[in-house]
């Protein structure tokens, strides 16, 4: 699936792209390519750029400098401005934010997942179809009446995801998609990622839970500072404890075996005390 998909354009290119909040840089320079139909992890920790570059690729904020380019196209306020261009953007890519809460705020479920359709301009017989068949598809058809801020956080998640697939983008943008729930809701939110791509779809997943590094990606992008620092399979970035604590992913704790002090850098790397 990985090779298969080198052989497709680019979706996304950033190139040297900078930005900042209030003069505190988030991103510095950062250049970085996404082919359509891969796979990828932005890792990070809290203020690498991970969420920033988010929300640039949706065309929330703008590069300061630098260059990002959707299907060729440049993102910039003067592209949103054009209706004819921001509409088959806004088509194209979704995002799913962190917290539900800032997403769902419609009366109701079913009028959370018809909310995107309709601002599309979609027929009223075509957004019936697709949003009864999608609350089907994750499975929350039984809650369609139900007021968002009634809903567990998984419920809360798996809504937030139905409102942005039911428009079936090519692109998902997802900011820590499992952060805060429980297992069983985790493996649920990954599963509809899994049953929804079908290797045609781009999915960017922001995240610094390195256990479901394996699952949701082929290819894993660490940030640190606003730039990339390493870009590699998942596997090789797992096993590179130095990158991983460098970049605040992991904590070492040392201890002693048999007089001798031992580094145990991550929880997800395999290692042996050997008896002598």
């Amino acid at each position: 699936m990985e090779s298969a998909s080198a052989m497709r354009p680019w979706e996304f290119e950033a190139e040297d792209v900078c930005y900042e909040y209030e003069r505190v840089a988030a991103l510095q320079g950062l250049s970085l390519k996404v082919r359509a139909g891969e796979r990828i992890a932005l890792l990070g920790a809290n203020g690498s750029g991970k969420s920033t570059l988010l929300r640039l690729m949706d065309a929330l904020h703008f590069a300061s400098k630098g260059r990002l380019r959707f299907r060729g196209e440049n993102l910039t306020e003067a592209a949103m401005e054009d209706d004819g261009f921001a509409l088959g953007f806004r088509r194209r890519v979704g995002m799913v934010f962190q917290n539900p809460d800032i997403q769902l705020f419609n009366p109701t479920v079913f009028d959370e997942v018809a909310f995107g359709p309709l601002q599309l301009g979609w027929e009223r017989a075509e957004i019936l179809e697709r949003v009864h068949a999608t609350l089907e598809w994750i499975g929350a058809e039984h809650l369609k009446d139900r007021a968002p801020y009634r809903l567990s956080g998984g419920e809360k998640k798996r809504v937030a995801i139905a409102s942005v697939i039911v428009l079936d983008p090519d692109v998902l943008l997802l900011d820590e998609p499992t952060a805060a729930l429980d297992p069983r809701s985790q493996s649920q939110v990954i599963e509809l990622l899994e049953s929804w791509n079908n290797g045609e779809k781009t999915i960017i997943t922001a995240t610094h839970q390195l256990e479901i590094l394996g699952e949701i990606s082929g290819r894993a992008v660490v940030l640190e500072h606003g730039k990339v620092v390493a870009d590699a399979a998942p596997a090789e970035v797992l096993a590179n404890s130095e990158l991983l604590e460098s970049a605040n992913l992991i904590h070492s704790h040392r201890h002693l075996h048999g007089g001798v002090q031992h580094k145990h850098p991550s929880p997800y790397l395999r290692h042996e005390h050997h008896k002598h």
